[in-house]
């Protein structure tokens, strides 16, 4: 079965500013809904706690994890704006080998961890951070393909954008 990859040039996806500082701006309000409604949320009943809290220790493990690896592995190429910095190479080396956009993926398992251990009332907003994640994802790899010409190829060859072997 052969796998359509959708053409990212003609994304219809909004800029939000030179470098897409806007969508930075909007994650961040997005972590700051999910912080507010772990902490103000109803907490989880008393026989949930247990498996929630196990939950959410492995989902922050992983997502911090992520987070670092993913850090580590773009150095001096880190922004937390979706247009690629000038000069930057395409990093497609250790965790960019298994999915493309690992910091995403552990900034969303960390929500989730956050979630799983404070309030179910999170989960929603958790929801809504991913959402916004993957759409900064498709407008990032907009950028990303107009910058690197093999960028098409490495999207092929890393199917998962988020999360190795689910997303």
């Amino acid at each position: 079965m052969r796998r359509r990859v959708r053409d990212t040039k003609t994304t219809r996806l909004p800029a939000l500013g030179p470098r897409g500082e806007g969508w930075v701006i909007v994650q961040l309000l997005m972590y700051g809904v999910v912080a507010v409604a772990g902490l103000r949320g109803r907490r989880w009943s008393p026989g949930a706690r247990p498996a929630t809290r196990v939950a959410g220790v492995v989902a922050g493990v992983a997502g911090g994890a992520m987070v670092v690896g993913g850090s580590v592995s773009l150095g001096h190429s880190l922004t937390p704006n979706p247009r690629p910095r000038a000069g930057a190479p395409l990093q497609d080396s250790g965790l960019y080998a298994i999915v493309r956009h690992p910091i995403y993926g552990g900034v969303m398992l960390t929500a989730l961890a956050w979630s799983l251990w404070l309030s179910p009332a999170a989960l929603g907003p958790t929801a809504l951070t991913a959402a916004v994640l993957d759409l900064k994802s498709r407008r990032e790899e907009a950028w990303l393909e107009e910058r690197y010409p093999g960028y098409a190829g490495y999207r092929a060859r890393v199917p998962k954008r988020f999360l190795p072997g689910a997303w």
